[in-house]
């Protein structure tokens, strides 16, 4: 049904006269992880896009795009054994029709909000990777509006349908088959913003507890996030996920609360020593604010351009509960007609707060990753 919409839409704007745009995205990446089975990677992937855009007047417009995301992967044994596998997916698939204070997005889209860098408690409907310097990720299938107002105050509506992987923090999957609704209100204040978030969605847990009859565990989040730029830059950002009490065997995850504080400064060193730090309170437990059951985890980036062309920057989180700590350094130099990448890491079996996603294979361990990316 959702396709068949999105088609429906596509072929009715090629009624009228309109531009037609195609362009993509080529990447190529190699890592060398000694730590893990397969200790050699290599991939390939394709972002291919039309775009396409009418206007229908002065002030409103009709667009569309399609995407997909082909790509490719062989994991290697040296001289044991390979694994290779290759996907193609649909990537964006949307219409939008939009006018000068308002828009209204149907079909499979990127949904982004809030002030955190790092670490996001706001991040309920992307994957996107802090060390992924390219930010892919998944999108969602639904429909967005967002209307602005003269002084720059702008509402979010939505509702989603179709969605069952796990985004951010969540803990549990989305039942697809019922929709998910929510809103925002983002507001400007005195040299910042401050925005107000809502969403509601019916959680399964029947892959956690491999059951099938915890399918339908109604899940409301309310969220507040500031961001403030005087010397420095502060942000806060935190949300709060009530589940069901009627949840069976749920009980330590019924309510969370998480809680992120940020400060970044930009140094007059050199060509500018840009500084962000995030630390990020976890709680989980039975009843509403209870203590107990909290985790912490601290998140410091660095970044200094060496030239117009070349950057260096490096990420570092450490889980205080679990005393682990994740170093990512990663070397960016622009070319005539490409990117390049020269990145260095060194992650821990597990990690607890950093976004992982289905485009970026972060192995345990030390390691090295180059990425070549040429966009047309």
């Amino acid at each position: 049904m959702k396709a068949r919409l999105i088609i429906g839409l596509f072929l009715l704007c090629f009624t009228a006269k309109a531009q037609l745009s195609w362009d993509g995205q080529v990447s190529g990446i190699s890592s060398y992880s000694p730590d893990n089975a397969y200790s050699l990677f290599l991939g390939a992937r394709y972002i291919p896009a039309l775009n396409y855009t009418h206007a229908l007047d002065s002030g409103r417009r009709f667009d569309f795009l399609a995407s997909a995301n082909l790509s490719a992967s062989t994991f290697i044994d040296p001289f044991d054994s390979t694994s290779s596998n290759a996907q193609l997916n649909p990537y964006r698939l949307w219409a939008r029709y939009a006018g000068k204070r308002f828009q209204l997005r149907l079909g499979l889209q990127k949904i982004d909000f809030g002030v955190a860098t790092l670490l996001r408690p706001l991040q309920w409907f992307n994957q996107i990777d802090p060390r992924d310097p390219l930010a892919l990720t998944n999108g969602v299938y639904g429909l967005m509006g967002r209307y602005f107002f003269q002084n720059n105050a702008n509402i979010w509506l939505w509702g989603l349908y179709g969605n069952e992987k796990r985004r951010g923090f969540d803990l549990l999957n989305t039942n697809k088959d019922i929709p998910e609704w929510g809103g925002r209100l983002q507001l400007p204040i005195k040299s910042g913003e401050i925005g107000f978030t809502y969403h509601h969605r019916n959680a399964s847990a029947n892959a956690l507890l491999d059951t099938d009859s915890l399918d339908k565990i109604p899940e409301s989040r309310y969220a507040i996030d500031i961001k403030v730029d005087q010397i420095i830059g502060l942000s806060l950002e935190a949300t709060y996920i009530q589940k069901a009490e009627s949840a069976e065997n749920l009980n330590d995850i019924n309510h969370q609360q998480l809680i992120n504080i940020g400060i970044d400064y930009t140094f007059g060193l050199g060509n500018g020593l840009t500084l962000l730090t995030e630390h990020l309170i976890i709680n989980s437990n039975e009843t509403a604010f209870e203590t107990g059951n909290t985790s912490h985890i601290t998140a410091l980036s660095l970044s200094y351009p060496l030239s117009f062309f070349d950057n260096i920057s490096t990420l570092a989180y450490y889980s205080w509960t679990n005393e682990t700590a994740t170093v990512f350094i990663n070397y960016q130099h622009q070319f005539s007609n490409f990117l390049g990448y020269v990145m260095a890491y060194y992650n821990p079996s597990q990690l607890i707060g950093i976004q992982q996603n289905d485009f970026v294979n972060n192995f345990s361990g030390p390691g090295i990753r180059l990425l070549v990316v040429f966009n047309h």
